[in-house]
């Protein structure tokens, strides 16, 4: 009798891993004059370490068809503004020998036939947020990213775990699960996580948080009360254990505290194509694009690996 394959999603954080590859990827090009490529075929590797690591049936290129949703704005107008240009709406471009990589990237995988996904108004997050909660029928779901944003999405009920590549890389990631969260910060899981989040806030991405309030502190009140409505709660009843500097800044950060869990929280309800299919792919989609961007990007190596790691016929010679 037949056994069917349990499903392994695998979803990339992919603006995460192509910014690490092209700062961690030496510039080897022979001439200025070549079009810039470590970003490129450090990406690529990235795909093909992780395939060979862990075997997913399925996987998913997310991508940030808006780094600044225009809902996180509204919630907290500070959201990312350091990254814009001189205060405008522009965003800070990214380095110039990467900027042009990008659309390479992009051909890359839809010539290799790897699913890449991104939808207008969210962030790669929510991408990755909503297909971890809709992966139905998957034995597990790895999240790889480099982003501590998405350990809110560790759960050990539902199978997913992020592969945080921060310090290892791709090659040796940290496995963030409950237990990671529970021994790194002393809390109960990914949803703890997202609420000592938005107490500690998050100067990379412009969240103030509560003054006087970091992760030990935030966790502890987290234990104590069992989420962040219970703390408001015990705040508003007069609780005596919130008491001095403590209660005056939890009751000074009211109205941030409305609105910050809508920039925190990854959405789960990002109206993703119905019928996506995320399974690797069986054949090469477009074996002459796909060599003509490994010859031109010096990436037949990484393309090579890439391919074997996938089980699909070698690049012609």
């Amino acid at each position: 009798m037949c056994r069917m394959t349990a499903r392994r999603l695998m979803l990339l954080d992919s603006a995460s891993l192509y910014f690490r590859a092209f700062y961690g990827v030496p510039d080897r090009r022979d001439s200025p004059d070549q079009p810039p490529n470590n970003a490129v075929r450090g990406f690529t590797d990235m795909i093909a370490t992780l395939v060979t690591a862990y075997a997913p049936t399925d996987l998913v290129a997310c991508w940030d068809n808006d780094w600044r949703p225009a809902f996180r704005v509204e919630a907290i107008p500070s959201y990312k503004t350091h990254r814009l240009v001189d205060g405008s709406d522009v965003q800070e471009e990214s380095p110039e020998e990467l900027t042009p990589q990008v659309p390479v990237i992009v051909d890359l995988l839809a010539a290799v036939g790897i699913t890449r996904l991104g939808v207008d108004g969210y962030e790669a997050d929510d991408v990755i947020g909503t297909l971890a909660h809709r992966a139905h029928g998957v034995s597990t779901v790895d999240v790889v990213t480099g982003d501590r944003d998405l350990f809110q999405l560790a759960d050990d009920e539902q199978s997913v775990r992020v592969l945080y590549t921060a310090r290892g890389g791709v090659r040796e990631p940290d496995l963030v699960d409950e237990s990671f969260l529970q021994a790194k910060y002393g809390i109960t899981g990914g949803r703890a996580y997202a609420e000592m989040a938005v107490l500690r806030g998050d100067t990379s991405d412009g969240l103030p948080g509560v003054a006087g309030i970091g992760e030990k502190t935030a966790a502890t009140l987290i234990n104590r009360y069992g989420d962040l409505a219970g703390i408001r709660r015990a705040l508003a009843d007069g609780d005596p254990q919130l008491k001095g500097a403590q209660r005056t800044r939890l009751e000074a950060a009211s109205d941030y505290l409305d609105v910050a869990p809508k920039v925190v929280d990854v959405a789960l309800d990002v109206p993703v194509p119905d019928g996506l299919d995320t399974a690797l792919p069986t054949r090469v989609a477009d074996p002459d694009r796909l060599a003509e961007l490994a010859q031109t990007y010096d990436a037949r190596t990484p393309v090579g690996r890439l391919l074997a790691a996938l089980d699909l016929p070698p690049l012609p010679a």
